[in-house]
């Protein structure tokens, strides 16, 4: 799970960075800790690319990259990543619509008001 998520991460690094500086980005920090309780990486290029993520014995890994989009802006996502799914987090990502105050009120009946089962003949 870790090398998928690391590829995909560094994957979206390398193509929202700006081409021009891509091809003479460097290397500035790489360090890989792999343990038997878990790992520990960092990667830092030169153009302003980081990525960040620790991982537990239990496939559980937690980090964050981010990088400057061509257009000046500074991206970062963070994310979670354990036996619940993939976790992302961002001010850029989209969200959901906030739900309308009808199906609030309709799901607040229905918790108030379940449904009596049936008898089983």
């Amino acid at each position: 799970m870790f090398k998928f998520v690391l590829v995909a991460t560094l994957l979206a690094c390398v193509v929202a960075a700006p081409v021009d500086d891509d091809v003479h980005a460097e290397v500035k920090e790489l360090k890989s800790d792999v343990r038997a309780d878990g790992f520990d990486f960092t990667l830092d290029t030169s153009n302003n690319i980081h990525e960040q993520a620790s991982g537990d014995a239990h496939g559980n890994i937690h980090g964050d990259f981010e990088w400057v989009s061509p257009e000046g802006v500074h991206v970062k996502v963070a994310y979670v990543a354990d036996e619940q799914g993939y976790h992302p987090s961002s001010d850029l990502l989209p969200t959901p619509p906030p739900v309308p105050v009808a199906i609030l009120k309709a799901l607040e009946f229905i918790n108030a008001h379940p449904q009596k089962e049936e008898a089983k003949h």
